[in-house]
């Protein structure tokens, strides 16, 4: 995908059965997409223990965090009780990997995301992107300074 242009628009069931839509902070918020293949794994619960943790951070009134995986929406409820993850996680479960694939994240092989993270500003451009093997966890950090960069545009 093309930094600067328009990043595409979903609408997913979040861990509470709630639709989000994409479109919806547009004007309002830069958004950082959290890509992550699976609930419940060593180093997705690791990074999303992070986000909690620095959640202050990540959710302002200019920013939002959407993390999404393949996992169905009672997973994630699950996921989201048992680690206390206080923010949105959505379902890319049915139609399998549809947004994931749009993000061109899709791991066809294994039915799940690849570990990415797009930003988007407020505007709804893709404004930064960075992709990581599942081994590998993300940079807090880089993703935090991509979102307020994002936020401030």
């Amino acid at each position: 995908m093309e930094l600067g242009a328009i990043a595409p628009d979903f609408t997913l069931r979040d861990q509470f059965g709630q639709d989000i839509t994409l479109s919806s902070y547009r004007g309002r918020k830069a958004v950082a997409l959290v890509f992550y293949p699976y609930a419940f794994s060593g180093v997705c619960t690791g990074e999303m223990g992070g986000i909690r943790a620095r959640l202050d951070e990540f959710l302002t009134f200019d920013t939002e965090v959407l993390a999404i995986s393949c996992d169905p929406v009672y997973a994630l409820r699950a996921f989201s009780d048992t680690d206390g993850l206080n923010f949105t996680l959505l379902s890319d479960f049915w139609p399998h990997g549809e947004v994931t694939r749009a993000y061109g994240v899709f791991d066809e092989r294994a039915g799940c995301p690849e570990r990415s993270s797009y930003v988007i500003d407020k505007e709804g451009r893709l404004t930064w992107a960075v992709h990581h093997p599942k081994p590998a966890a993300r940079s807090l950090d880089d993703l935090l300074a991509a979102l307020r960069a994002a936020s401030d545009g």
